[in-house]
């Protein structure tokens, strides 16, 4: 059926901040058209506000506008399409905002995070299932974020863009492990294979970087290090389990670190989406360690290194989409850590938000004063 719903729209790229007053995500009332047979319709319960929306936002990642925001969320289904089996109408989904086809070279390497069909559906703005679904006013074409879209009342998506969870956590709050979780903690357990007793290093400690700490500790690491310049993200790495932390405008970084863990670490992640830390994540390792890098730095930012000393010493620079995840393997995992104690994410969550607080939010994330707060469009906690 056609749905009409509220959801914030992002028509103009880089709007000057602060964003509570040039607003660049606009509430509007917009129209969803009937799912396709590979689609779903959901109630979103929880969009999170993450690093990569605020990207598009100023214009450091572009994407296609008019679009509606949002790629880290959950809900409840309440429509599918005629050809999906596997889902029901009251099955309570997270969003994965990397679709995968099944069907590509890469999908059938076991890889589905990089799937090439989703790469162009999310170039070109739509669905994997083909086109668009969202439409403004006067019938105007709407674009897709990622496929997903939930910063609204209601999403329409491809069935590869969920996944289904039997999970008491509230809805609202599972919209972290639709992008913070898969990507911190995948990229240090799944993209780096963290070993117990290696030392790792995480730069950048918002939401994901967070992540990646608490994923770190989970392994078994025997040195945890988080790195990051504002001081109560180190305090709150302290709390999540890392054992060191330190100022990431320190000049004497490098040289602290390899004191502390004989000349450098197993691992470093890159997480701040900045080419300065991935130079201090490069500048940490030791001879043999790996990079990971799954920050996503502005279009056309490039890393120098040099070449003879990282062949030499065997280091290895390896990127991590989405963690290199595989959600339908990986959230319920995350799900159980989570329950389990192993990673309380539930602690990075500082705000359940409105429609309209959604850009002074979006402030607060750009100035480090906030890690994930969360979009509410039916309502705050306690919402299942």
């Amino acid at each position: 059926m056609t749905l009409t719903c509220k959801g914030l729209v992002l028509r103009e790229l880089e709007r000057p901040a602060p964003f509570a007053e040039s607003a660049p995500l606009q509430l509007e009332t917009v129209t969803l058209l009937p799912p396709k047979a590979t689609d779903v319709v959901v109630k979103v319960m929880g969009g999170g506000l993450c690093h990569s929306d605020l990207s598009v936002i100023t214009g450091n990642r572009g994407r296609m506008v008019p679009m509606l925001m949002g790629h880290e969320g959950a809900g409840e289904v309440v429509e599918i399409g005629a050809g999906i089996d596997d889902v029901r109408v009251g099955d309570k989904v997270v969003f994965q905002f990397a679709p995968s086809c099944g069907r590509c070279e890469m999908c059938q390497s076991g890889r589905p995070q990089i799937c090439q069909a989703a790469v162009k559906a999310r170039a070109e703005g739509g669905l994997l299932s083909g086109g668009t679904r969202i439409r403004g006013a006067d019938g105007e074409e709407i674009h897709h974020h990622t496929g997903i879209s939930c910063f609204a009342e209601y999403a329409v998506v491809s069935r590869g863009s969920v996944v289904v969870v039997d999970d008491p956590i509230p809805m609202v709050d599972a919209a972290v492990f639709g992008c913070a979780v898969m990507t911190g903690a995948g990229a240090v357990m799944n993209t780096a294979r963290l070993q117990a007793g290696e030392t790792v290093a995480v730069f950048g400690l918002g939401g994901v970087g967070l992540c990646g700490i608490m994923g770190a500790r989970a392994s078994g690491a025997e040195v945890v290090i988080g790195v990051d310049t504002v001081e109560a993200k180190r305090r709150k790495a302290s709390e999540l389990g890392a054992t060191h932390v330190f100022d990431a405008a320190d000049p004497e970084l490098a040289s602290k670190v390899a004191d502390l863990t004989r000349g450098g670490v197993d691992v470093a992640v890159e997480l701040a989406g900045a080419v300065k830390a991935l130079e201090g994540a490069y500048s940490v390792l030791r001879r043999g360690g790996r990079l990971i890098t799954a920050g996503l730095s502005p279009a056309g930012a490039t890393f120098g290194i040099d070449h003879a000393e990282m062949v030499s010493n065997e280091k290895a620079i390896i990127g991590s989409y989405m963690g290199s995840s595989v959600p339908v393997r990986d959230i319920p995992r995350f799900l159980r850590m989570y329950h389990a104690g192993a990673l309380p994410v539930d602690r990075l969550i500082d705000g359940y938000l409105g429609f309209d607080e959604v850009n002074a939010g979006f402030d607060k994330l750009a100035e480090g004063r906030a890690l994930r707060q969360i979009l509410a469009p039916h309502g705050h906690r306690g919402a299942t």
